[in-house]
């Protein structure tokens, strides 16, 4: 059974669709999900990736070259936590990303999302990915 967030309308319904597309790496359903002047953030990154991406445009590039040349598929999400917020379209999620590498094997990628939607559609997300969990994953880790 899946792990959804729809209860957390109305971003948690985006961020079930969001899971969907990354585990089915779909360039096209995952850039329905975007505003076109969305903002995707990793506060967490390390020099030569990038800390913001602005723009549906720019922010898919990343994500399919991450799927074209990138050695992860994720089979699930597992929810550890989610808060709604004072704002019904920000939610805060703590989950992991479960998968399979095809240069280390078996994965969990731990992150906390904090998803901002309008529309339908999300237009601002802080992506506090692991980087070192996901550098242990892609085989680059210490």
């Amino acid at each position: 059974m899946p792990d959804r967030l729809s209860h957390l309308r109305p971003a948690g319904e985006v961020l079930d669709r969001y899971r969907a597309a990354a585990v089915a790496q779909s360039v096209d359903d995952m850039a329905r999900l975007y505003a076109v002047d969305a903002v995707h953030e990793f506060p967490f990154s390390r020099p030569g990736l990038p800390t913001v991406l602005s723009g549906r445009d720019t922010i898919m590039e990343f994500v399919a070259g991450g799927w074209r040349n990138g050695p992860l598929e994720y089979a699930r999400y597992e929810t550890v936590v989610a808060y709604a917020t004072d704002d019904p379209s920000t939610i805060v999620v703590q989950q992991n990303a479960h998968g399979t590498s095809s240069a280390t094997g078996d994965f969990v990628l731990p992150n906390l999302m904090i998803v901002t939607v309008r529309d339908g559609e999300i237009t601002h997300l802080r992506d506090f990915v692991d980087v070192l969990a996901a550098l242990d994953a892609i085989g680059a880790g210490p």
